[in-house]
């Protein structure tokens, strides 16, 4: 089974505003970047569609370690409070709807194909790639600006 890493982040102007969102996986001395973006969206989806695009990129089963700065992520999956979702008919502790299900749903599909650990890096700080990743999506929402300008 391959190893990769990937590095993912997600960023919103306005909150919900325009997002964008950036994979940057790396096997090896190779890499690839995928990026993208929304024009009404929330920060929480686009961190979550960072994650899923980069594991979707991936064309056969991989271990993986997936690095993000979304607290809202790592938790869900570090903690189960996911699969706790799920066994709850996608209701959170609190007996409420859980946010972006349509994304845990497709991010759960994936988990049952890849070995992923998740691993919470610091956002905005040392972490190279973790900034690159945020300055890619950021970028990613600049376009969107310019689109409608």
């Amino acid at each position: 089974m391959k190893k990769i890493e990937i590095y993912t982040d997600g960023a919103c102007s306005g909150n919900p505003g325009p997002g964008g969102f950036c994979a940057i996986l790396s096997y090896g001395k190779n890499e690839k970047i995928i990026s993208g973006s929304e024009i009404n969206t929330t920060n929480n989806r686009m961190e979550l569609r960072g994650v899923i695009e980069g594991l979707s990129a991936l064309k056969e089963p991989c271990e993986v370690k997936l690095y993000t700065d979304s607290a809202y992520i790592a938790n869900a999956i570090i903690n189960k409070w996911l699969f706790d979702w799920q066994l709850n008919g996608w209701k959170n502790s609190q007996k409420k709807d859980v946010l972006n299900k349509d994304l845990w749903e497709q991010l759960l599909e994936l988990l049952t194909i890849h070995k992923v650990t998740f691993i919470k890096v610091k956002g905005h700080s040392t972490n190279e790639k973790n900034n690159r990743c945020d300055s890619i999506a950021r970028k990613e929402i600049e376009k969107l600006n310019l689109k409608k300008s």
